[in-house]
């Protein structure tokens, strides 16, 4: 182990077939500056929090030196973008290798931004601030929030532009993840690889992600469901928040049931399952809604490419995979509806708990309603002036809810506290993030960002400090709009 930083690399994707990663050489930047460390996260990684400001971890972080045990490559993948499949791969960024906790938990290291690699197809491989340290933000508040998520590490400035539609100053942020599996990987394993290149490609994967499965008849068959219920979560914990990934490809979806790619993802204010913000998004494929059927429509997507693991006999192997995906849509509903019903302060089911949520959300999306400020005015009992609560329709139903919260053991004051764990006082509101990243970016003033970032870091604690962060934007005859970044 280095003795300095800490860095204690044990890397075994490298053990795979070749196809799956080529190696990198490290492309320097002119004059990294590190901009923001994640200090809790690298104290949790067995990092030295002091050690990483030292011009040798730096050089690391900016992909100038190799650390230590490193082994630096680039991932091979592929993905439905937008429905279309394509070969694709790390164009823009490294693998340093899979790094040992004290714990003995396996994270991997990765750069984003770090230059070109044999999958960058014509680009030039970097990243502007921007972006980065959007990735930054969005992935630590999602962290706090508790849903799973790559978190990141660190962000280098690099000292360089890059051009894009204009010239932008470039960073590189370093991501933390337990892997960089996706359903494209496996996609790309099932297109161009062997069928035991597929089959490596699957034990890693199980290896990794799902040890305990010693027990199952069909390991693969195994794998398929356990990636089911890892997303069917994960997809119900981004709707309960009013998170938009922005882009749900299948390269952007992990088999460790992880967020990963913040692109252009954002949180929504007004509640409508209409919901779109990237500016790709032309025809709604990823709005808010669709987001559920979508992870579905992925899953597919992997049980095509684990067929011929799953059973040598494809008719066999097709019925088994089939009855795996038709638990997803029963198993994300019941997530979400779990999620909802501690939204509500409800400890106990009743059958018609479904439709009180529906009802509720109708509501919320004729009145235009905004969803987190929604249930922290539920949660706190304090009508505000908005439209929804001076409706009728809404007076009704929220007779209907106090009455619902009646038929529990537990006290009034028990739901609150319940709705207080689940309803956030504070997300991401897309205004505060952009004033924060204008800032960092046009004028170097990084305090907003550290602020908005110290408001996110426990976004369940209802300070007076974080009301500020919930106010909404000012109106605006132009819809938000997110970009990817790349």
């Amino acid at each position: 182990m280095e003795k300095t930083i800490g860095w204690n690399f044990d890397n075994h994707y490298v053990h795979l077939p070749s196809i799956f990663y080529s190696e990198v050489p490290l492309q320097p930047v002119h004059s990294p500056k590190l901009i923001l460390l994640n200090e809790a996260l690298a104290a949790s990684l067995g990092l030295d929090s002091q050690a990483l400001h030292t011009e040798e971890a730096i050089a690391q972080l900016a992909g100038n030196q190799i650390p230590k045990g490193a082994k630096p490559i680039a991932q091979a993948y592929a993905g439905h973008q937008f429905g279309h499949f394509t070969m694709l791969g790390d164009g823009r960024a490294l693998l340093y290798g899979e790094h040992l906790t004290p714990q003995y938990e396996r994270y991997d290291i990765a750069l984003k931004g770090s230059g070109r690699t044999a999958y960058s197809r014509g680009g030039d491989g970097r990243a502007a601030l921007g972006p980065m340290l959007r990735e930054y933000i969005i992935s630590e508040a999602m962290f706090a929030l508790g849903i799973p998520t790559s978190r990141s590490l660190a962000v280098v400035a690099t000292g360089e532009t890059v051009l894009r539609e204009t010239e932008l100053s470039g960073a590189i942020v370093t991501r933390v993840a337990s892997s960089h599996l996706r359903v494209g990987t496996f996609q790309y394993a099932a297109q161009w690889g062997t069928d035991k290149e597929l089959q490596l490609l699957a034990d890693y994967a199980l290896e990794h992600h799902f040890p305990n499965n010693g027990n199952s008849q069909n390991r693969y068959l195994y794998l398929l469901q356990a990636v089911i219920n890892q997303q069917a979560s994960l997809i119900a914990k981004w709707q309960l928040v009013g998170f938009i990934h922005g882009v749900m490809n299948t390269d952007n979806m992990t088999i460790s049931g992880e967020t990963i790619d913040y692109g252009p993802c954002a949180f929504m204010d007004t509640y409508d399952p209409a919901t779109v913000f990237s500016s790709i998004d032309r025809q709604g494929r990823y709005a808010y809604g669709n987001q559920p059927n979508i992870g579905g429509w992925n899953l597919m997507r992997l049980a095509e490419a684990l067929l011929p693991l799953i059973h040598d006999n494809q008719e066999e192997a097709v019925q088994l995979a089939q009855d795996a995906l038709q638990q997803y849509p029963q198993l994300y509903y019941q997530n979400w509806l779990t999620g909802m019903r501690t939204k509500l302060g409800l400890f106990n089911k009743e059958q018609e708990d479904g439709q009180l949520v529906e009802d509720l959300l109708e509501l919320m999306t004729q009145y235009k309603a905004d969803y987190t400020n929604t249930f922290i005015a539920l949660t706190l009992e304090q009508a505000d002036a908005s439209e929804l609560w001076n409706a009728s329709a809404f007076k009704e139903w929220h007779q209907k809810w106090l009455a619902r919260l009646t038929r529990q053991p537990q006290t009034k004051e028990m739901s609150q506290q319940l709705m207080q764990q689940h309803n956030p006082a504070v997300i991401p509101r897309n205004h505060r993030v952009e004033e924060a990243l204008e800032a960092a970016v046009e004028r170097g003033d990084y305090s907003l960002v550290n602020k908005l970032l110290n408001v996110l870091a426990q976004p369940f604690a209802y300070t007076k400090e974080q009301q500020a962060y919930a106010s909404l934007p000012e109106p605006s005859q132009q819809p938000y709009r997110t970009f990817c970044g790349t």
